[in-house]
């Protein structure tokens, strides 16, 4: 018999189908746009077939009818990521959850350690050569066609052909139904102020030629819309949505430094809109794999400068991550974020990065928090986390000390919960008893690039984590540059005093530094700082320099003056003030170049210099 009348001979109806399945038999159902929803119909009016029959799925997009109570004798839903369709059943206690690295689930069915018996799917209709294809979801599924005694599909022609690992003979198949509907939608949410803040943080910390991780929602889509211009991206992922296709369809992702697959989208499931399922289908630019491939942290290690971008529902202040709970209720799961986050940390120029909105319910919970909520469970552990990104910056916790955490992340959290924060780490003794809080948002948009002959330098704002950097600055300062500085012969730079140089409001007090990173693993060094500290009410402010020894006289001073120049400006001053020794040539140098009138004093050595900050010097 040819796979034809084969095939033709294992058609039922879904009714029929089901009545396959005996008492207590494992069932397991397809993911996500890929739910046989006929079939899942047909379990629940065949109830009076079924006794203690578990089901077990990922987030599946379509009705689940089987987890409400008068079924509880009939079927008993374990779920591997907590979905809407079955949150309250799991927090009514009519349903489970199995916490579990995605990467794991397909070995944990074929061991069968979690035991498949009938695998119910839905499939797009067969081939010429007698293959269907499990279309939008691999992920999990294929593992359980493999490890399945029964296997009944539901055969879908809208659903979408995708080229890799999906496409299975038809031989495997042990009955079939026929079903037409569109596949289940999710449409790109609406987004706000806050999640195109957050997506912009994230996206300056991806560069051209990066492999992308991300997953589905208003900050992954966020993300993806600030990344329009950047160049050869490539995409890694357990899933995407429509979003990407925008960044396709522009010429963003092109694939071509890939590691792996190189000029191809690699995934193991998607959801989204019509445009998009009409986009992959049969579209050899995608390919999409099971989970213990894709999700695999080896494999994501060895991409092309992977970035992994994941969400979070409260961060600690030490930098643990929940991700699956809101204290004891579980809400979603661990899904891939442990095997993304791990695999990029592994790779070289990796970035793993958690972001969120800095509050939950209107404003009124932070989510970064003192301590996890009670019962909450650690999804991404302290010693995994890196970076952790809100609409208010991002927080890098890679090595740092728990002091260091605290303060970055209190940094990121909303001004409202700041003081807050700030005194439970201080209560927890995990920061200076006479910490400040610092001002409430450092302002957006006042970062440059400066390519000098020593290499490209960073131009930006002082913010409260540079204690130690500006420390490790002036320790390597010349004891003629400090005395040029000072005034005076310094010798220490305590913490009681590095408070006075973090104190700035982004108003009349205000310091920029200059950082440089060796290499991209290596912490960036601050080389120099300029700063101007003025009264309020009055026109004016006094601005000061340092720059390191080694980086002087290749522009650095001069970028600073013109950064100070347009803040000040921007904050209606109208003159900067400064003190020089007269015997600083470099630093009036800076001063009498850069094209602003000048007026200049000299009393006993110091020559008091006033910088009108005019748009140019009058002939």
């Amino acid at each position: 018999m040819g796979w034809k009348e084969d095939w033709k001979a294992k058609e039922h109806s879904a009714m029929d189908a089901v009545r396959r399945i005996g008492r207590g038999r494992h069932i397991f159902i397809g993911s996500g746009a890929a739910e046989p929803i006929a079939l899942v119909e047909a379990l629940t009016a065949n109830a009076e077939c079924f006794s203690d029959n578990p089901i077990v799925h990922l987030l599946t997009l379509g009705p689940a009818p089987y987890v409400e109570e008068r079924f509880a004798s009939n079927f008993r839903h374990n779920a591997y990521f907590i979905g809407p369709n079955v949150r309250e059943a799991v927090g009514a206690g009519r349903a489970d959850y199995t916490p579990v690295f995605l990467s794991q689930i397909p070995k944990l069915i074929t061991s069968r350690r979690t035991p498949v018996d009938v695998a119910l799917v839905s499939v797009a209709p067969p081939d010429d050569n007698g293959y269907v294809n499990l279309g939008v979801s691999v992920d999990i599924v294929l593992a359980a066609v493999d490890a399945a005694d029964v296997v009944i599909a539901e055969v879908n022609p809208a659903m979408p052909r995708i080229h890799g690992a999906g496409a299975i003979p038809t031989r495997l198949i042990d009955a079939w139904c026929t079903t037409e509907h569109p596949l289940p939608e999710h449409p790109p949410e609406t987004l706000d102020e806050v999640d195109m803040e957050i997506g912009k943080h994230v996206a300056s910390l991806v560069p051209d030629r990066a492999t992308l991780q991300m997953g589905i929602g208003r900050i992954p889509d966020a993300t993806l819309m600030s990344l329009m211009d950047r160049k050869d991206l490539g995409v890694w992922t357990e899933m995407f949505s429509d979003r990407l296709i925008d960044l396709v369809e522009n010429g963003n992702v092109t694939g071509k430094y890939k590691t792996t697959d190189k000029w191809r989208i690699n995934s193991s499931f998607t959801f989204g809109t019509q445009r998009l399922y009409d986009f992959i289908d049969d579209n050899p630019a995608f390919e999409f794999r099971p989970s213990d491939i894709m999700n695999d942290p080896g494999r994501i290690s060895r991409q092309h400068m992977m970035v992994a971008i994941n969400s979070a529902l409260q961060v600690d202040l030490t930098g643990q991550v929940s991700a699956d709970s809101i204290g004891s209720k579980f809400y979603s799961g661990i899904g891939g974020q442990v095997d993304f986050i791990r695999g990029a940390s592994l790779c070289p120029g990796g970035k793993p990065i958690i972001a969120l909105r800095s509050t939950a319910k209107g404003g009124t919970i932070s989510r970064i928090v003192a301590s996890l909520a009670e019962g909450s469970g650690v999804v991404t552990s302290r010693g995994d986390v890196r970076y952790v990104v809100t609409e208010f910056g991002i927080a890098d916790l890679w090595g740092r000390s728990v002091r260091e955490r605290a303060t970055a992340l209190i940094e990121i959290a909303h001004p409202d919960f700041r003081d807050e924060l700030l005194a439970s780490a201080k209560q927890r003794k995990y920061v200076f008893q006479d910490q400040q809080t610092g001002p409430a948002t450092a302002p957006r948009g006042w970062s440059r690039k400066l390519e000098t002959s020593r290499g490209t330098v960073r131009i930006r704002l002082l913010r409260r984590m540079d204690e130690r950097k500006m420390q490790d600055l002036f320790y390597n300062l010349s004891e003629e540059t400090k005395q040029k500085r000072w005034m005076t012969a310094m010798v220490r730079l305590p913490h009681e005093a590095m408070e006075q140089y973090l104190d700035v409001d982004y108003d009349r007090r205000v310091a920029f530094v200059v950082e440089h990173t060796e290499s991209p693993d290596a912490e960036p060094a601050i080389l120099a700082v300029g700063r101007y500290a003025g009264v309020v009410g009055q026109d004016d402010a006094e601005v000061a320099f340092v720059v390191r020894d080694d980086w002087q006289g290749v522009g650095v001073g001069t970028a600073l003056l013109e950064r100070l120049v347009a803040f000040a400006r921007s904050r209606g001053l109208d003159a900067l003030t400064a003190e020089v020794l007269s015997t600083n040539a470099k630093m009036l140098r800076v001063f009498h170049d850069f094209g602003l009138p000048i007026r200049t004093k000299l009393e006993e050595g110091v020559i008091d210099v006033r910088i009108s900050l005019e748009e140019k010097r009058p002939k």
